[in-house]
């Protein structure tokens, strides 16, 4: 039975990738604490027209694959074994503009690099930006009603394609109606996030609100701040409410 791995191998020899370009940064990954590749040749290969992941010369990684299962004309599953461990969350392609190259499930690997910075979920894409910049307009976020954080001292988080972010001090924000949550992501442009869910009038509404601790050098403006969905929140900018965005976050 096939699985989205698959689907997408399928997809990506049917249709093509939507854009492939040669990165210019030394890429290494490890995998059961070891290094298995160290290239200055990987792709980006974008998949979908959001993002692109790291695409790796067949022939770094010939000694550490030792079986193929075939998935269609001109790829196949391969699996990984390094000392004792493996994953067969990798597709090799010998046709089309993909051919002799691997691709490794990025959350099957232990980690990635460019250059001697680790990146996360995947490649920062070439062609997107994020600015923080401090802002001492005033923002004021409600949820059903009930005020939760309002501040004059603020960064605000510009990211291609997306919207506006606040990011409010910890002084603004109503604590004592946050409640950590499990929920945890990883984001390639500032770092790794923690969530918080809100009680408000006896409702609880899940990861609204997300903060960075250590957030990654170009988004450290934002380092221990908090920020509100603007999907499912209700903000005022300067007074002004603004329109909820419809995005694929809510």
């Amino acid at each position: 039975m096939s699985d989205s791995l698959d689907k997408l191998a399928t997809s990506l020899i049917s249709n093509g990738p939507h854009k492939i370009e040669v990165s210019p940064r030394r890429v290494r990954v490890t995998y059961n604490k070891q290094y298995i590749a160290d290239t200055t040749k990987a792709q980006y290969v974008w998949e979908h027209p959001y993002f692109p992941q790291y695409y790796l010369p067949m022939d770094l990684l010939d000694k550490f694959i030792s079986s193929h299962t075939h998935v269609d004309d001109g790829v196949d599953r391969g699996t990984l074994h390094v000392d004792g461990k493996s994953s067969d969350r990798v597709l090799l392609f010998s046709k089309g503009p993909l051919a002799g190259l691997v691709r490794l499930d990025p959350g099957a690997m232990d980690a990635w690099f460019e250059e001697d910075q680790e990146i996360f979920s995947h490649p920062k894409n070439p062609y997107h930006r994020v600015d923080t910049v401090p802002s001492s307009r005033n923002v004021k976020v409600e949820i059903d009603g009930t005020a939760v954080a309002e501040s004059s001292n603020n960064v605000f988080l510009f990211e291609t394609k997306l919207p506006a972010r606040y990011y409010l001090p910890k002084t603004a924000v109503r604590m004592d109606l946050l409640r950590p949550s499990e929920t945890v992501t990883k984001c390639p442009y500032k770092g790794e996030a923690h969530y918080y869910n809100v009680t408000v009038n006896g409702k609880e509404y899940k990861d609204v609100i997300w903060g960075y601790k250590f957030p990654i050098l170009e988004s450290i403006a934002v380092a221990g701040t908090l920020c509100f969905y603007n999907e499912k929140v209700d903000i005022w900018i300067d007074g002004v409410k603004e329109e909820r965005p419809k995005t694929v976050f809510g």
